[in-house]
């Protein structure tokens, strides 16, 4: 079972381990950068690695099982543009997660600016 990350169902967190599973891996990251600028086809994408294509294809496979991915295949050609709502799904966990170290941050701060108060 998934771990949860707490405060809710965790309905989100499977999707949300699999994008970041998605982009830990270099190749994966800079494919998404690629498809940023607009749709690509299979060797387009591949065409800067130096790897053979079924290797290749699997790090595809990992992008498209995340939903970061999309791919439509006509003919022989498979076409692959992004699909940006898991990152729209992992800004909302950082932002969640800024807010938190944010106060926390700033509850430290009033903490030593109220101890360094008390040594004077």
């Amino acid at each position: 079972m998934p771990k949860q990350s707490g405060g809710g169902d965790g309905s989100g967190d499977v999707a949300l381990d699999g994008v970041f599973h998605a982009l830990s891996d270099p190749t994966r990251r800079r494919v998404v950068e690629l498809l940023g600028r607009g749709p690509a086809t299979t060797s387009e994408l591949a065409r800067p690695f130096d790897m053979a294509l079924p290797s290749f294809t699997q790090h595809l496979g990992v992008l498209e099982r995340s939903g970061l991915v999309t791919s439509e295949k006509k003919g022989r050609v498979r076409t692959y543009r992004l699909a940006p709502g898991p990152l729209e799904h992992v800004d909302t966990w950082l932002a969640g997660q800024r807010a938190v170290w944010s106060r926390r941050l700033d509850q430290l701060d009033s903490f030593l600016h109220d101890l360094k108060e008390q040594q004077k």
